[in-house]
């Protein structure tokens, strides 16, 4: 598993939700977001914009970039 796969799914337990509410919010069936926290399934920027509103998270932190102080 990739880091945005371990972020998403850890996202979504923090929110207390079942892969199939997470799915439902997307508007997709729990198997393609099941896929996608097992980084089985590509996120299309849509989707992930998506995922980012319904976490309160930027895109940034789902797809593990860090800022660094220059």
């Amino acid at each position: 598993m990739d880091s945005m796969s371990i972020k998403m799914m850890r996202l979504r337990f923090e929110n207390n939700l079942t892969i199939k509410e997470a799915a439902e919010k997307l508007g997709i069936s729990p198997r393609t977001y099941s896929n996608y926290e097992q980084g089985k399934s590509k996120i299309s920027v849509k989707k992930l914009i998506e995922i980012c509103l319904i976490y309160n998270v930027s895109a940034d932190y789902i797809l593990g970039f860090e800022r660094t102080e220059q």
